[in-house]
Order: structure tokens, then C-alpha cells, then sequence
């Protein structure tokens, strides 16, 4: 009897396990975040990622990779006093004071200052307004965001500054893309030469410096205000997968840094990148797509997963819960009706074109034939005539 009752109980913690299996997405305390395969930009974690948040120091990874982008790091900036005077934390620029571009950029990514951010928008744009005017732009048209407005360089509280934590993670994939960028946001410590500040910079980002260790870290960048709370942006790499993690509005940094261990842990452990080669043609109806390139780099998920065309042509990989991971745009292809009847139109019109100037000669030729004809019978006919008027005066 116990035999049996221990077969019924293990045969329930079996169900129970596969049950878990099968929806064991974590849950976390923040109030949004998301994880995003760098190389592919597939999802893989995410928790009201499309929610409108403000984004506090996160700003600064648009600020940087703006500047790197569209700047010369070697340029030497002169400090105004509108830089020197903004609010937050800083690294104690003076007024006049003469600072390579790359400098700047290290001392705001590394220690948030935002004396550096200011004073990158004064240099590139003028002033912080313009500045943000063709921040936006770069980030709507190059990095192809579609949620994010910011009105500064730094990520004071403004009600119009704000982004979300999909499109936070879409900025950071793609300044990770850049050398000069991965290197700075990676760096723990610099050394820092100031007019008023000889210090060691050293990154705000405990799992960055190891404070609270995480093996495979390769770069963050922390952020806080009042109205946005803690929000944390961290990279990291295991060889196999790089990850891009985004965790915004946890009341305590105990809890940002432990949302993102987690959300980390849980997606190298299910997912795992593979060259996905796509069928010549997909259908949808009487629609033809068709690929643009011969493989694609996908990130799957280790349990399976299943592929799905939309109305659209976007190739979906869909997980076992039915999340969608990754898309993948098709090229829409004309129906094969279409193509013949296409081809056989061109080739009629071809035909006809060729045909069209030995017509006109066989019309001209038959033409002159008629009226040589027409002309060869009138004259008979009038011969005739003229015989037979003179046969009757002989008569």
C-alpha cells in the first residue's frame, strides 16, 4: 500500500515539475525590465517592457553613443559655467577648464556625471535643447526606437523625458555594437586628472566592480531619481550568448541587482543561439515571401520552439508558451499567377513590337498592289470602251 502511495505521490511531483517546466519565467520585484540577445535582438525576458518610464541616468548610454557617433574624441571641450552649474552628480568640471570629448564620455558613463553630459551637448549642439532635438532624431531614424523622448543629456526628472524598457535595451544592443562604447561601459575603474578633482573614478555598478559578484558582467550603468526610483542597464557574456538586461523602478538597489542576476541566470540557462536556415518559399494564402538571406542567427529556446508567418511576412519564433522571441522580415514575392500572366503580357508586347514594322510593309506593299490592280482595271475596262466605239463608227 505505502508502495503504491509512493508511486501516486512521485507520479504528482513529475506533473508538477512539468508543469513548472513549462511556465518558469521568474518574477521580480521591479516594476519593469526586459532581456535582449545583443547579436540578435531577440527577447527572451520581459515584464511590461512597453510601458512608459523614466529613465533617470540611463540617458546617458544614448548621450555617449550620440557623441561617439557624431563627435571627434579628440576634440578638447572648454567648460562653460551653464555645464559646471547643472544639478546632480558630477565630476567637478571647472569653468574654463579644457577636456578631451572621450574624457567626458568616460566621466559621465563611469560615474554618471552630469557636469560631462551637459557639457557634451553644449559641444556637439550648442545647447542642451538642440541637443535633444537631433538626439531624438538619430535615436528614432539610426537606432529605429519609436518610444523614447528625451528632453536633456543627463536624465533629470522632466514629465517629457522618458523611454521604455524595450527601448532602453534596443539603445544599449546597439552601442554595445561599437568598440569604443563596450570599453568604456565595461570599465571599473580611471583614473581621473581634473582641474579640481584628482581622484580614481570607480563605476556606480556593483555587479561591475563586484561588490555583488556576477561572473560573466560586462558593463552597466546605473540611474536614479525620485520619480523613476532605481533602474539599472547591465551587459553580460558567457561565450555563447551576450545579454543585454534593462530592470526599471525597484524602491531598493538590493532588489535591482537581484532582478537582474535572476532574469540573467534564467536566460542563459533556457535559450541558446543557432543558424536558422529558412525554407526557399513561405506561404500565406495566395502571398509568396520570401527570405533575404540564406541563414539567420536566431536565439532559440533550449525546450523547442516553432516558427510562424504573419499576415505580414514577419517569421516568428514562437516559444513553447507561445511567446513570440524573434522576428525575421520577409521579402513579399509576387503570386505565380501573377509572374506568368506578367511575363506573358511582356512577351506579347515584345512580339508585338518586333512584328509591328514587317506589318506595316506587308500593308504598305498590299496597298500599292490594290491600287496597281485598281489602275490595271480601270485602264482595261477604258481599252474596251474605246474598241468598241470604233467597231460601231465602222459599222
Amino acid at each position: 500500500m505505502k508502495k503504491k502511495w509512493m508511486i501516486i505521490f512521485l507520479f504528482l511531483m513529475l506533473l508538477g515539475t512539468q508543469a513548472y517546466a513549462k511556465d518558469d519565467e521568474p518574477e521580480i520585484v521591479s516594476e519593469t525590465a526586459i532581456v535582449m540577445e545583443t547579436e540578435t535582438g531577440a527577447i527572451l525576458y520581459e515584464k511590461n517592457a512597453n510601458t512608459k518610464m523614466y529613465p533617470a541616468s540611463l540617458t546617458k548610454i544614448a548621450t555617449a553613443i550620440y557623441a561617439i557617433e557624431n563627435g571627434n574624441l579628440n576634440d578638447v571641450v572648454t567648460i562653460s559655467k551653464e555645464a559646471v552649474d547643472v544639478d546632480g552628480t558630477k565630476v567637478y568640471l571647472e569653468e574654463g577648464e579644457k577636456v578631451t570629448l572621450k574624457k567626458l564620455v568616460q566621466g559621465m558613463l563611469i560615474n554618471s556625471g552630469n557636469d560631462a553630459a551637459k557639457a557634451i551637448a553644449i559641444h556637439l549642439e550648442g545647447n542642451e535643447e538642440n541637443f535633444s532635438k537631433k538626439l531624438n532624431a538619430y535615436m528614432r531614424n539610426k537606432i529605429k526606437v519609436t518610444e523614447t523622448h528625451f528632453t536633456n543629456p543627463h536624465g533629470l526628472f522632466s514629465e517629457n523625458h522618458y523611454t521604455t524598457a524595450k527601448d532602453m535595451a534596443i539603445i544599449t544592443n546597439y552601442a554595445m555594437k561599437n568598440e569604443t562604447f563596450a570599453e568604456v561601459f565595461g570599465t571599473v575603474e580611471l583614473k581621473w586628472d581634473g582641474e579640481s578633482w584628482d581622484t580614481t573614478l570607480i563605476s556606480h555598478h556593483q555587479l561591475l566592480t563586484g561588490q555583488r559578484p556576477y561572473e560573466w558582467i560586462t558593463g552597466g550603468k546605473t540611474g536614479f531619481v525620485s520619480e523613476s526610483k532605481q533602474t539599472l542597464a547591465s551587459t553580460a557574456d558567457n561565450g555563447k550568448l551576450a545579454l543585454t538586461a534593462i530592470v526599471m523602478k525597484a524602491d531598493f538597489k538590493r532588489d535591482i541587482y537581484k532582478d537582474t542576476k535572476t532574469i540573467f541566470d534564467y536566460s542563459f540557462s533556457h535559450y541558446e543561439n543557432k543558424e536558422l536556415v529558412p525554407e526557399q518559399e513561405y506561404f500565406v494564402g495566395e502571398k509568396v515571401f520570401q527570405p533575404t538571406e540564406n541563414s539567420y542567427k536566431v536565439s532559440i529556446p533550449i525546450e523547442g520552439f516553432t516558427e510562424h508567418l504573419n499576415n505580414q511576412g514577419v517569421l516568428e519564433i514562437v516559444d513553447n508558451n507561445d511567446k513570440v522571441i524573434q522576428e525575421i522580415t520577409l521579402e513579399r514575392e509576387q503570386p505565380k499567377q501573377e509572374v506568368a500572366n506578367h511575363h506573358t503580357m511582356n512577351e506579347a508586347s515584345d512580339d508585338t513590337e518586333k512584328e509591328n514594322p514587317t506589318l506595316i510593309i506587308y500593308i504598305a506593299i498590299g496597298s500599292v498592289a490594290i491600287i496597281l490592280i485598281v489602275v490595271f482595271l480601270f485602264i482595261r475596262k477604258m481599252r474596251k470602251r474605246n474598241r468598241y466605239d470604233i467597231h460601231n463608227r465602222r459599222w
